[in-house]
């Protein structure tokens, strides 16, 4: 994490990738949710084989901008 200005801030380049299962809980709603939510075009998600992963800054900047819930 970097602080700029007195804000903190992710590091893009470092941040952790996170699974289905760890948006789920984030958010607290159901995996099943999130897949849904993939399938609209509502989460930005990256495909690594079977799998989505995402970044939880993404997330948290849709909910700031009230365009996911």
């Amino acid at each position: 994490m970097q602080i700029e200005k007195g804000v903190h801030t992710m590091d893009n380049e470092n941040e952790k990738w996170v699974n289905i299962e760890d948006v789920a809980e984030h958010l607290s709603v159901t995996p099943d949710t999130v897949r849904g939510w993939v399938r609209a075009g509502k989460l930005p998600a990256n495909k690594v084989g079977k799998r989505y992963k995402f970044k939880l800054s993404e997330i948290d900047k849709l909910v700031r901008e009230n365009k996911l819930i």
